[in-house]
């Protein structure tokens, strides 16, 4: 295993920052999908896990914003409200919660792959 996961450090410290951005993305996506699955099978602690997960990305993704492009502000509106729908749906426990997000997570994700193949 020490090899595979050299190689997955190895690979990460190549990628250019957009292709790390929807690496990000992609994560997200994968964890709320998670999530669901966790609500409908009643794994709790694994939903728990899946969404604290989804809340760090997000909140990362906010704190490395760079706030000399104007879009930043609108991207950071956009973070606060995943982080507030977040915590609604780890107190609701709500499967249309997780099915209201994901189409904005994929249309953002999917906004920041054309421009990183426009680059």
């Amino acid at each position: 295993m020490d090899g595979y996961q050299q190689y997955k450090e190895q690979s990460v410290m190549t990628m250019t920052p957009g292709e790390l951005l929807l690496l990000l993305y992609d994560e997200l996506m994968k964890r709320l999908k998670r999530a669901e699955i966790a609500l409908d099978t009643k794994n709790y602690e694994l939903f728990e896990q899946s969404v604290d997960r989804s809340v760090e990305i997000v909140k990362y993704l906010k704190d490395t914003l760079n706030h000399s492009y104007e879009i930043s502000t609108e991207l950071g509106s956009m973070y606060d409200f995943f982080i507030y729908e977040l915590s609604r749906l780890q107190a609701g426990r709500k499967k249309k919660t997780i099915q209201e997000l994901q189409p904005l997570v994929k249309e953002l994700r999917d906004a920041f792959a054309v421009a990183e193949k426009a680059i």
